[in-house]
């Protein structure tokens, strides 16, 4: 299997079967975004702990194959992590679709969405939940 292949499995794996996908029972911080050129929407919902750790996480929406399974696998990645751990997973996936910043962790399968950056249009859609997730550590 080629690694392209490999990828695009990944992909509509997460897209067809989506991790953490619905709403949160009880308080969570909460945001809703949108990429209005293409109409994709998420609601992502989350819950920090005492420990400062990402206690709960869950999404809710709809868009495109790239932009759900991005938002399945990030929350895959960072359940469990601290906040600081968070953010470096914030900045690598930044880091590997647009260059900006620095790589800070291994991405594991969002490695699937790297040649996502050889088509800025839809950078957007593999960034919607990040930009989520970055509103609500803020």
């Amino acid at each position: 299997m080629s690694l392209d292949a490999l990828y695009q499995e990944i992909i509509l794996d997460h897209f067809k079967s989506p991790r953490n996908f619905g709403k949160l029972d009880g308080p969570a911080t909460g945001v809703h975004h949108e990429n209005p050129s293409c109409g994709d929407q998420l609601d992502l919902q989350v819950v920090i702990d005492e420990q400062d750790r990402i206690g709960k996480i869950k999404f809710y929406g709809r868009g495109c194959a790239i932009s759900q399974s991005s938002a399945s696998m990030m929350t895959e990645l960072v359940k469990g992590k601290t906040v600081a751990e968070t953010r470096d997973a914030i900045a690598s996936f930044k880091h590997m679709l647009t260059g900006e910043g620095e790589a800070k962790i291994e991405l594991g399968d969002l490695e699937a969405l790297s040649g996502v950056k050889q088509f800025p249009v839809r950078v957007k859609c593999a960034t919607l939940a990040w930009k989520a997730l970055e509103s609500c550590l803020e």
